[in-house]
């Protein structure tokens, strides 16, 4: 009996302890970057980032409507977008359309970038709650929280990163990534960039996107793995995707893209509430603070 006792107490410890591992993301001898299918993202172990206010500010750009650039939804965004920003001001890029724009002050000479789009493309119905709303709600979420930071940050919201209506994809890159092309010229002399975009889908799973400065993301996935959020972000690489991260990259400054690009609801009506989640935003957002704080 005593034997069977201490076999019965070693089970209880051993399956408390699998579950204290698969609660904090670190299970052994799991390869957490396999190519598994994407599952819902971890709680992460750091609570610094309000998530629950950046899924509020999602709901509310959702709440909007679609959001094309240059439309009166997207006009009333801007405004109020400025007003969530520290030293949130516009950047008039002609047309009507206008970066929104804030700044974190640093402890050093260095500049950061942080982006995401603003903007929705111009589809009837299309209200981009991932496409759009998610990289400007947790870039906003991380302009409010951060404090001190090494770097100087400047948080830029990209107007008009989609193309404009009727134009084929084969234009993009000459017709859309209007604000991004603007912003890169005058930071051009920033030490990195960090550009948010598909960040908030529900079954989130983010590779490194194929023209994505190598050490920029291993920096991401290091502040991953600290904060229980590493599986979100596999050691694997994607395409080479064309997004505002690029026009930064043209000008010399080492840039990654934080996209799920096997989002099933590209550009697509699906791309609503039902599609996202605040667990994603919260595995991004403390994942990216921990990164910003080394940079």
């Amino acid at each position: 009996m005593r034997a069977l006792a201490i076999v019965l107490l070693v089970q209880v410890v051993l399956a408390g302890t699998f579950v204290l591992l698969v609660a904090t993301d670190n299970v052994p001898f799991v390869d957490d970057d396999s190519e598994a299918p994407a599952r819902p993202a971890p709680q992460p172990r750091a609570d610094r980032f309000d998530s629950g206010d950046a899924y509020r500010l999602l709901r509310e750009q959702v709440a909007l409507g679609p959001r094309p650039a240059g439309s009166g939804a997207s006009r009333r965004l801007a405004e109020r977008l400025r007003g969530l920003l520290p030293a949130g001001r516009f950047e008039p890029l002609g047309g009507g359309l206008r970066n929104v724009v804030g700044v974190v002050p640093g402890r050093t000479r260095r500049t950061v970038v942080v982006g995401a789009h603003y903007d929705t493309k111009d589809v009837p119905g299309f209200v981009g709650a991932n496409d759009g709303g998610s990289g400007t709600a947790v870039a906003v979420q991380l302009a409010r929280t951060i404090r001190h930071p090494r770097s100087r940050l400047v948080f830029v919201l990209f107007d008009g990163e989609e193309s404009p209506p009727g134009t084929p994809d084969l234009e993009f890159e000459e017709k859309g990534l209007r604000g991004s092309k603007a912003a890169s010229v005058r930071l051009r002399h920033a030490d990195a960039m960090v550009l948010l975009d598909f960040v908030g889908d529900r079954r989130l799973r983010i590779p490194r996107e194929g023209s994505s400065d190598p050490e920029l993301w291993r920096r991401l996935r290091a502040a991953a793995r600290e904060v229980g959020a590493r599986r979100v972000f596999p050691d694997e690489t994607g395409p080479s995707i064309l997004d505002d991260h690029t026009p930064f990259l043209g000008q010399g400054v080492p840039a990654i893209d934080l996209i799920d690009f096997d989002f099933p609801c590209f550009h697509r009506r699906c791309d609503d509430l039902s599609a996202v989640s605040e667990r994603s935003l919260d595995a991004v957002g403390e994942t990216v603070l921990r990164m910003l704080a080394s940079l």
